[in-house]
């Protein structure tokens, strides 16, 4: 159980973010739903936790990307809930391009979201995850990360860049108790797959030996393992959720 854990989890309003919101609710957390843009969205979330998961929630709307928003954020999260004990990194973009006709922008923006956030949210909660009892840092990150994929040079090389960040505050935490670990999914059935044109979508399950896409509830069960006591003597690590896609 998670109870009197608060957990903040970014890009949280669909989605695997929200997967994951509504695993930890379910499990007695107080949950902080972070989101950008979809408000209505968040407070579904939070409305489902408080309702159906009889946990504590709020919405926090905050551009990962950028520091002063994050910081406020996390300040709101320490008056309401008090201090963080679980931060889940998992908001993220995509700009799908083959690199020849990748811009700089396309790069930047990507970088500044997937890399930058983690930075950002891992900076402004990272005294809290150090004196928390149990404090976890939950790296999302992705498949494509350690095999690469056509079109997403830029996305590949944040969600890869992961695991070094992973490992290193893994380390630096250690003396703390504190753990950090790194999520990486294989082909998730969200509405960013459904853009998928199907011929694709067959092409890439002929490559998962269980012959099915993850659900999001698949990937929300093990960050909640890792969330929890049960995995106070593991950090650093990357635990891939892709039906036994080798890499």
């Amino acid at each position: 159980m998670l109870e009197g854990q608060t957990c903040l989890v970014t890009g949280a309003s669909r989605g695997i973010g929200r997967g994951v919101a509504e695993e930890l609710g379910a499990y007695g957390a107080d949950v902080v739903v972070n989101y950008r843009t979809s408000e209505d969205r968040a407070h579904e979330v939070c409305d489902h936790i408080e309702d159906d998961c009889d946990g504590r929630a709020t919405p926090a709307q905050a551009d990962v990307a950028d520091f002063d928003e994050v910081q406020s954020m996390v300040e709101g999260v320490r008056e309401e809930f008090g201090g963080i004990d679980v931060l889940v990194n998992n908001a993220g973009i995509t700009v799908d391009k083959k690199f020849e006709n990748m811009t700089r922008e396309d790069w930047d923006r990507v970088m500044s979201v997937n890399l930058g956030g983690v930075f950002n949210c891992t900076k402004a909660c990272f005294e809290d995850l150090c004196e928390a009892d149990d404090g976890r840092l939950i790296n999302i990150s992705s498949v494509v990360g350690q095999q690469g994929n056509y079109g997403q040079a830029n996305y590949a090389t944040t969600k890869s860049g992961l695991f070094g960040f992973t490992r290193t505050i893994a380390l630096e935490m250690a003396s703390s108790g504190s753990t950090a670990n790194c999520v990486a999914p294989g082909f998730v059935a969200t509405d960013m797959l459904e853009t998928v044109p199907e011929r694709v979508q067959e092409k890439i399950l002929d490559r998962i030996p269980l012959n099915r896409f993850a659900t999001v509830d698949d990937v929300a069960g093990i960050v909640r393992f890792v969330a929890s006591e049960d995995a106070g003597y593991m950090t650093g690590q990357i635990l891939a959720v892709n039906g036994g896609m080798e890499w």
